[in-house]
């Protein structure tokens, strides 16, 4: 469930950057995913690791509706709590 909760997070800010720079034929997106605190307390031993495989499911699942249906996402795991968009390869519309 967290890891869906996530995944519409992602891709909700993906679009928002897609709309705000007028992108289209978005081609790929790359991602990089910290251990991300699920349980949004503050205590570190509530912080959970995020399945990437459930993440990728959760953000394919959700972006097939959208101007993202056909982009490939590179998810990778990194040191942090945190994720960030690195890259978006698209066209300028």
């Amino acid at each position: 469930m967290h890891d869906f909760l996530l995944a519409k997070e992602i891709v909700d800010a993906i679009i928002q950057i897609v709309n705000k720079k007028s992108l289209k034929n978005i081609k790929s997106v790359s991602l990089e995913i910290g251990s991300i605190s699920l349980a949004h307390d503050g205590f570190e031993e509530h912080i959970e690791d995020i399945s990437l495989e459930n993440l990728e499911f959760g953000i394919l699942n959700i972006a097939k509706n959208t101007i993202l249906k056909n982009a490939k996402f590179n998810i990778k795991k990194v040191s942090g709590e945190n994720w960030q968009i690195v890259n978006i390869e698209a066209e300028k519309k």
